[in-house]
């Protein structure tokens, strides 16, 4: 999250969400059950500003607390002899302010270079980082 494609991404008041000590506990967890008006219209804006607060608030209650501290690392990469032996399709979400779309095309861009054989099949949706499941589109 500190590279320059995610310059504009709106996760950074949503720290004050995390809870405890990653090191202690082996996982980054977040208290998303939060009551903080301020906090919760952060959190919206940043992943799912094109969904009703019923929407948003339901989708909190999905949300899974821990998440492992190495999905965010540097060093996080797929292996073309492993990942990039399947099939994959990317949906990019050009609302996205949690996951940038410049982000998304590095991603894309990283991944199709790695396996050039067996590139993404890329589709575009005009929703945020988590409105998809609010207005599904065909």
């Amino acid at each position: 999250m500190q590279e320059p494609e995610c310059a504009d991404n709106l996760l950074a008041p949503l720290a004050a969400l995390n809870v405890g000590d990653p090191a202690g506990l082996g996982v980054g967890r977040a208290n998303y059950r939060t009551a903080d008006p301020a906090m919760l219209d952060a959190a919206k804006a940043a992943s799912m500003a094109d969904a009703t607060d019923e929407q948003f608030r339901a989708l909190l209650n999905l949300l899974q607390p821990d998440e492992s501290p190495a999905v965010m690392a540097a060093g996080a990469r797929g292996h073309a002899n492993t990942w990039g032996t399947i099939a994959r399709t990317y949906i990019r979400l050009t609302s996205d302010r949690t996951l940038p779309v410049a982000m998304q095309d590095r991603l894309i861009a990283e991944g199709d270079a790695l396996t050039p054989d067996n590139t993404y099949d890329v589709h575009s949706l005009d929703t945020g980082h988590t409105g998809f499941p609010c207005s599904p589109r065909s």
